[in-house]
């Protein structure tokens, strides 16, 4: 029987060292303006790093390092995300009953669908104040690229709006401990891709060097039944110095 055991929360923060963009839709554009915006909090006009994106790559990245990615089964089921594996214990999968049927008639392999055991905040901007008094752009700045036709070696510029070095995310995760889960293994897992998220990229044009960022959690809790859910005044234990091996090695 399925039984939710605990959660554990790990809050810290996401500091830019080279400017980030995340494309949010252009609503208006002008002649010189920016071309390509960032995504943007419509409540307070502050950037913000979408859950959706920090998870999505932390996936991919894992999957590569892990070799987790699902092989093209058929016509029918594409070559992406392993269905089954570390990948899929910690991410969760989507599979429909008929790419299971189809998986199974090809390499004998049960794949049952899988709910993600992490859940991912969306990352607010942090002392979003400062940033007002240092860029053109409220809380980002503009980058001009140029873009060289090889053939008339042309220069076409285009406006990139970033959101500058120095620039520091609120990061908060959850990942729930269900009955009979290997806690050590899906957290081990889970800082890896941390790790890995840090050595590569977040967002687009990492390649031109952006989204390089640096990760420090502050706080891990630990968040049971018996301690926290249904007790008045409940805060959970702080197990942080519990990983501080793991903590410090994202520093590195």
């Amino acid at each position: 029987m399925a039984k939710l055991l605990k959660k554990i929360e790990l809050k810290g923060t996401i500091t830019l060292l080279t400017g980030l963009h995340i494309g949010g839709t252009n609503s208006s554009m002008s002649i010189g303006g920016i071309d390509e915006g960032v995504i943007r909090n419509p409540v307070n006009n502050q950037p913000y790093i979408p859950g959706s994106s920090l998870k999505g790559k932390m996936r991919s990245l894992f999957e590569v390092l892990t070799g987790n990615i699902g092989p093209k089964v058929t016509k029918d089921v594409q070559h992406g995300p392993s269905k089954s594996g570390e990948s899929a214990n910690l991410f969760g999968n989507a599979i429909s009953k008929e790419d299971a049927d189809k998986i199974k008639e090809e390499t004998g392999e049960i794949v049952k669908q899988r709910a993600s055991r992490l859940i991912v905040r969306d990352c607010g901007l942090q002392i979003a104040e400062y940033l007002l008094s240092k860029t053109d752009i409220p809380y980002t700045e503009s980058k001009t690229e140029v873009v060289i036709d090889r053939i008339k070696s042309s220069a076409n510029p285009r406006h990139i709006e970033r959101v500058p070095a120095g620039a520091k995310f609120d990061l908060n995760m959850v990942l729930n401990i269900w009955k009979d889960e290997p806690e050590d293994v899906l957290i081990k897992n889970l800082f890896q891709s941390l790790k890995l998220l840090k050595d590569d990229y977040l967002g687009g044009s990492g390649s031109r060097g952006y989204g390089q960022i640096s990760i420090d959690i502050t706080e891990i809790t630990e968040k049971t039944k018996e301690n926290y859910y249904g007790v008045s005044g409940g805060v959970g234990n702080n197990i942080t110095e519990n990983y501080k091996d793991q903590i410090e090695s994202l520093k590195a």
